[in-house]
């Protein structure tokens, strides 16, 4: 299985994903409860900031941890219709709200560079193998270069593999090893369509990072292809050895 999330160095910025050295893990999580909160308020409809700095509907109990709670989930999650990511996972989580967990990891991966660096270390582990923090420190470290110094190196660490545990992927409190978790149909056509939007192609599609952070082989994400296929969120045909795969329906949704 590959972990690559995209073909070339060129993320599409247009669409929604964020590239450099910094990253929402330095100081906060993936923030779910935060985020399922605000959906319960809002369906991610309107004025988000609104909704979060005027109307409280994080529950916070200053105004500065409203802003700062702001400000950190419109980084990782973006909350612009105008971006085709954002309007898509709003789509999505309103066709699927189960699937938020898992639609809300790939925004983040997207968004988020310091969370994307680590999810090698943490996707390639074997069911059950003990994580070893060094080789997410070693992945992130990679990632940033000189930009961090320990202390923050080392909270970003923490605040990642915190954030791979809520999704799942990760169980226990001091020691943590690794699960698998079952993949979302929803959140798999997400994971194709951006899969499609980081210039992936072919074969590509269905063996790369976004997979895997859904835990699917590309036998597995084939199979899954053609019940995503059924339900109208993708159009998807074989053809021999090959396939034609078409996201746009989602891009359609409302």
């Amino acid at each position: 299985m590959k972990y690559n999330f995209f073909r070339n160095d060129k993320l599409p910025t247009a669409s929604g994903f964020r590239a450099g050295a910094r990253g929402t893990h330095s100081s906060r999580t993936i923030m779910l409860t935060e985020l399922a909160l605000l959906y319960s308020a809002t369906g991610f409809s309107g004025d988000l900031k609104k909704a979060i700095v005027d109307d409280n509907a994080l529950g916070k109990s200053s105004s500065s941890g409203r802003a700062l709670s702001q400000q950190r989930l419109s980084e990782l999650y973006c909350f612009d219709n105008k971006v085709p990511t954002f309007r898509i996972f709003r789509a999505l989580c309103e066709r699927d709200p189960s699937a938020l967990p898992q639609l809300a990891l790939l925004m983040a991966i997207a968004r988020d560079p310091l969370l994307r660096a680590s999810a090698r270390p943490i996707l390639g582990l074997a069911p059950n193998s003990e994580l070893m923090r060094d080789s997410v420190r070693n992945a992130i470290a990679s990632a940033v270069g000189s930009r961090m110094n320990e202390a923050v190196l080392n909270k970003v660490v923490r605040n990642t593999a915190s954030s791979w545990t809520k999704t799942g992927h990760l169980v226990g409190r001091t020691l943590k090893r690794r699960a698998r978790v079952r993949a979302n149909q929803t959140a798999f056509a997400f994971a194709l369509w951006i899969a499609q939007q980081s210039g992936l192609v072919g074969a590509e599609i269905f063996d790369n990072g976004w997979m895997a952070a859904l835990d699917l082989d590309p036998a597995a994400a084939r199979s899954l292809a053609e019940r995503a296929h059924v339900t109208g969120l993708i159009n998807y045909r074989t053809l021999g050895d090959g396939f034609e795969l078409d996201t746009s329906p989602l891009e359609r949704l409302n």
